[in-house]
């Protein structure tokens, strides 16, 4: 275990903002974890958790305690003719996870692939892509809570899985640390391909669907929209896509009838939020270095030295711009510190 006063997060998130903390804890290895509470923690010190930083903004100094954890571990607890039950420590790259999976033949996740960040942070944002969520393959949620230090267990119902959300980002906000998550894959072939961009490029491009094909699918159109975080720095998307109601949306058509939306269980109905921005002439603008992506107008980036307040404020701006077309609000997807 490590620990550094006033530590720069700039190596530590995908929007390489160089940001400061009053003090960060890195997590190596799973005896860390009660080293950390029984020497380091502190009951009225404030804690953010930190996986891969790919769903964070830091635009201030944060004054309390970054906790990251960077155990790296994937083993197989469970085997049927049907599935596979992997247990995936909280630091392993998500990366390693969909690799894994395309390499012992095991379905589910291959959606997902591409999307930057570290498993621990999936569940907390229920991280989606092309039609499927992670909420479809977790089991199980393992960590301890912060205010105890006790350990817990939330299987798949109890984490309270919505669009983006989960009951640690509402009732356990901020008091979890996710130390790993078990995943249940199929060992049957079955693909998710009714995304539309996806279908078309599917039919497209492929004659004999395989997990790889398909994979390299995904990759493929993701590379397309979204830019690499090693070169440009983003969080991938920004906004939520907002969901409203039937009759707001029916007077919205009247003078947007191009409308992209998607039916919802509750009967409301999700607008694509990168429509909206690109609606309201964003996409491919840039201030400084901090802009919206050219070719994905969901994607706020740093063009190199755009400060996380600058960042910020090309948000707000956006935020501003769709409700007073579409009086309809975006909410952030990125978490801003």
């Amino acid at each position: 275990m490590k620990k550094i006063e006033n530590a720069n997060l700039k190596s530590y998130n995908t929007f390489g903002i160089e940001g400061y903390c009053k003090n960060m804890i890195i997590i190596e290895q799973e005896k860390d974890i009660q080293l950390f509470f029984d020497h380091d923690y502190q009951a009225d010190e404030r804690y953010f958790v930190l996986g891969g930083g790919s769903n964070v903004l830091f635009s201030d100094f944060f004054k309390g305690t970054i906790l990251h954890i960077s155990t790296d571990d994937i083993q197989k607890r469970e085997e049927t003719d049907q599935y596979v039950l992997l247990n995936v420590a909280a630091g392993t790259p998500w990366e390693k996870v969909t690799q894994y999976a395309l390499e012992n033949h095991l379905y589910g996740i291959e959606n997902l692939a591409g999307i930057p960040g570290n498993t621990g942070s999936c569940p907390v944002q229920n991280i989606g892509a092309y039609g499927v969520e992670v909420k479809e393959v977790i089991d199980k949620v393992e960590g301890f809570y912060l205010h105890s230090g006790e350990p817990f267990m939330l299987t798949n119902s109890e984490c309270a899985f919505g669009y983006r959300n989960s009951i640690f980002k509402t009732k356990l906000k901020n008091s979890c640390l996710i130390t790993s998550v078990t995943l249940r894959l199929s060992k049957i072939e079955k693909y998710t391909l009714h995304y539309a961009d996806l279908k078309k490029r599917i039919d497209e491009s492929l004659q004999n669907l395989s997990l790889q094909s398909v994979t390299d699918a995904i990759l493929m159109l993701r590379n397309s929209k979204l830019p690499d975080v090693k070169e440009v720095g983003s969080a991938g998307s920004f906004f939520k896509n907002p969901i409203i109601g039937q009759e707001h949306y029916h007077r919205l058509l009247i003078e947007f009838p191009t409308l992209k939306a998607f039916s919802t269980n509750s009967g409301e109905v999700k607008l694509a939020a990168g429509q909206l921005i690109d609606l309201c002439d964003w996409k491919g603008y840039r201030e400084g270095d901090a802009g919206v992506w050219a070719n994905q107008a969901l994607v706020l980036v740093n063009y190199g030295t755009a400060t996380g307040a600058a960042i910020l404020a090309l948000c707000k701006k956006i935020q501003r711009s769709v409700y007073e077309k579409f009086c309809v609000y975006l909410e952030a997807e990125v978490y801003l510190l």
